[in-house]
């Protein structure tokens, strides 16, 4: 855990920071020498890094594993050595020169597949979206419908229960009969009156 950390420490300052700082400092003198030999380091230090990540998982039991990881960043970076450069010109250089065709249509067609993959995950993403819009919107405007439907037949019973003039129709089959028994009497009476004042005279 220890060397891990010692490690982790040794390649973030001499391996990253040491070396950011001079390549600044190329750049703003801009001297062509310092500007590559600082350009050759990143990607030997990029190629490292890369591999770092696998033998990390793989090679951490291996004794002496972190000690040999600071003695290589030390080893590209000092100037007796040159490790940096000498691994740029003899193998990462003539690499790269005989495969550079290769490569570079490997990362077109990469680019023309992201570009087209992206496009169609967008087209269908968005169709999802339009789907679910919709979907939400009918099922909201329905929920409003039959909201705005109770909401009307609870106001109309509330209309008839507070009372309306009941509504116009034939008489029911007793009126007539009440109206006749009452109405009896009273032509009886005006018909003994005028018997009465006829046998006066």
């Amino acid at each position: 855990m220890v060397s891990w950390i010692i490690s982790r420490l040794v390649v973030l300052v001499f391996g990253t920071l040491y070396p950011a700082y001079y390549s600044y400092k190329a750049v703003k003198s801009k001297d062509i020498k310092e500007y590559v030999k600082w350009m050759m380091y990143w990607i030997i230090f990029a190629l490292f890094t890369t591999a770092e990540t696998f033998t990390d998982i793989f090679l951490c039991w291996f004794p002496f594993y972190y000690e040999l990881k600071i003695a290589f960043v030390a080893w590209l970076l000092s100037p007796y050595t040159k490790g940096s450069s000498l691994l740029y010109r003899k193998f990462v250089h003539p690499t790269l020169s005989s495969k550079e065709k290769e490569i570079d249509d490997c990362l077109v067609q990469a680019k023309d597949r992201s570009y087209d993959a992206l496009v169609h995950f967008g087209k269908r993403g968005l169709n999802v979206a339009a789907t679910a819009a919709v979907m939400a919107a009918s099922k909201g405007q329905g929920a409003l419908s039959e909201r705005l439907r109770s909401f009307s037949m609870q106001d109309l019973t509330t209309i008839r229960g507070d009372g309306t003039p009941a509504p116009s129709g034939p008489p029911p089959p007793g009126a007539g009969r009440a109206s006749g028994k009452h109405g009896q009497p009273k032509m009886s009476r005006s018909a003994s009156e005028s018997a009465g004042s006829s046998g006066r005279c």
